[in-house]
């Protein structure tokens, strides 16, 4: 049963949203209708979640260890199939149409030493472009628009593995962002970054234009960046709502493993 003064829906069309209400028209970016996922070993970490998101809102998946918050990420790119619909642009997500599908959600890993794997800086952001068949002069612009997007133009000859931990979290945003995609999906970018790096990701978090969707433990970044929060819970939707509204229930947040900031 859903909790606090939030939309009753996975969606969050009804009239307790008011965040749903101002986005009028958007066309759905992230449709999740009835997804339920099992691991090999029986765990069950989705149990029939059902979630919208529109066009170019930025939106915090939450919740405590274990609740599916990575598992639903990995749904949206065709990474793990579950049972359920998943629809990005308005697309189903299937096996004839990952190429597509993974233009369209950039996935950003919580760890970027799983995402950033050649040699040099060049060569990762290179590496998505590459494989969408794109000519040489049009991979060098896309390497070079993405790095400077993220603050990190001049840093094409370095050695990946060699850079701090927010120079990698950066690096590894720029990856997804020359695919160009509509969607960005995050897990955990705010985890062991010093402060310093924490506002920096924060600025540029908020300066793209994409469709965002991050699933984090840090309420003080989802309250700075993201007006909607979702909270998932042993592979449930339980709350859908403002992030605003949602931050003043102290019990709510404690009782699904959150703190306020």
């Amino acid at each position: 049963m859903l909790e606090g003064p939030y939309s009753s829906r996975g969606d969050g069309s009804e009239s307790g949203n008011p965040l749903q209400q101002a986005q009028g028209e958007a066309q759905p970016a992230i449709e999740v209708d009835a997804l339920t996922f099992s691991y090999p070993d029986g765990r069950k970490a989705l149990d029939g979640v059902s979630l919208t998101i529109r066009e170019r809102e930025k939106v915090a998946l939450v919740g405590p260890n274990g609740a599916g918050k990575s598992t639903l990420l990995l749904h949206l790119n065709g990474i793990l199939k579950g049972q359920g619909v998943v629809k990005i642009m308005g697309s189903e997500v299937g096996d004839g149409n990952l190429g597509l599908i993974r233009s369209q959600v950039g996935l950003v890993f919580q760890h970027p030493d799983d995402q950033l794997f050649s040699p040099t800086v060049l060569e990762d952001v290179a590496f998505g472009p590459l494989h969408m068949k794109l000519d040489e002069e049009e991979v060098r612009g896309r390497v070079k628009w993405a790095l400077a997007q993220v603050g990190m133009a001049g840093f094409e000859n370095r050695v990946s593995h060699h850079l701090s931990l927010g120079e990698k979290k950066r690096i590894a945003i720029a990856t997804v962002l020359a695919m160009q995609p509509g969607i960005l999906a995050l897990d955990e970018p705010s985890g062991d970054l010093d402060p310093r790096a924490r506002r920096g990701l924060i600025r540029l978090l908020r300066a793209l234009p994409q469709t965002i969707l991050v699933a984090t433990h840090d309420m003080r970044l989802v309250k700075e960046l993201l007006p909607r929060t979702v909270i998932l819970d042993e592979g449930k939707v339980v709350v859908d709502g403002s992030t605003e509204e949602l931050l003043e229930h102290t019990e709510l947040l404690e009782k699904h493993g959150l703190e306020a900031p």
